[in-house]
């Protein structure tokens, strides 16, 4: 089949199904659920072959004008090399418009994200497994409605831009965390179901002490035995989390293209990504 066969349609939930087959083929854990929710947050293509199929999907997640995250690309393993891949992020780019972009990269998009301008930043690990024993942390609680405001204000502090759709999309499907000192809200962390487990992110913490309070607190709490977190290599936090049992199974490329957003504070720092997908 020749690419100029594929039409490019606005992704939609009817997309769900096929794209989900796709991931699958690409051997990502993804559930039907994570679909749903990356796509509540964002505007994407679907590449549809003669027969109806999906064989192609990418997501821009747009944070305000701040920045947007492009993400969920993936293309049909019979249709790689034939420029596929660069149609999807062309229509993602102009779907972006002018915000300045984020993504992580595999070492396959390496190449064709590197010619369309985007900048390595960082390294970003994925460690999962099965947890060792932990010992509860003491400083941590459940956020009530009152905290989602400073939660936003921590996160966009940490991440250089306004989440707060991201946040709120969370209230519904995770539960959230927070450490409280002198009544001020320091940190937060946010537990949900996600691929084969749990997933454990964001954290945003200013410290990797209280990260790691975060993160026992939020695991003595998973639904299941596997727990999933991802996080960058300043986090400091690779180590330890290959002592609990979560250990190091790959990760990706940290990529920005064009001006970043404003830059994350000194007292906020982002120790665990909310996803892949979502930064």
């Amino acid at each position: 089949m020749q690419t100029d066969d594929i039409n490019l349609v606005s992704f939609t939930p009817e997309h769900v199904d096929g794209a989900l087959a796709l991931s699958r083929q690409a051997k990502w854990p993804h559930r039907a659920e994570d679909w749903h929710l990356v796509l509540r947050l964002s505007h994407g293509v679907a590449a549809m072959d003669e027969m109806g199929h999906v064989v192609g999907t990418i997501l821009m997640t747009p944070y305000g004008q701040d920045c947007a995250t492009i993400n969920m690309v993936i293309v049909d393993e019979n249709l790689r090399g034939r420029g596929l891949g660069r149609k999807l992020m062309d229509r993602a780019m102009a779907l972006a418009g002018d915000r300045p972009l984020r993504l992580i990269a595999t070492a396959d998009g390496l190449p064709l994200y590197r010619k369309l301008g985007f900048v390595a930043e960082g390294e970003i690990f994925q460690h999962q497994g099965h947890l060792a024993d932990l010992i509860p942390a003491g400083d941590v609680e459940a956020a009530t409605a009152d905290d989602l405001s400073a939660i936003k204000a921590l996160d966009q502090a940490a991440f250089g831009a306004d989440r707060s759709t991201l946040i709120d999309a969370l209230v519904g499907v995770a539960q959230l965390f927070v450490i409280r000192r002198h009544g001020r809200v320091e940190a937060f962390g946010a537990l949900r179901a996600f691929g084969r487990g749990d997933v454990i992110g964001p954290v945003v913490a200013s410290n990797a002490e209280d990260a790691k309070s975060l993160i026992t607190a939020l695991a003595l709490r998973k639904s299941s035995d596997f727990l999933r977190v991802d996080t960058n290599e300043g986090s400091g936090l690779t180590g330890w989390l290959a002592e609990i049992g979560l250990n190091h199974v790959g990760g990706g490329i940290a990529m920005r293209r064009s001006a970043g957003a404003a830059a994350a504070g000194k007292d906020a720092r982002i120790f665990a990504l909310a996803n892949q997908a979502l930064g």
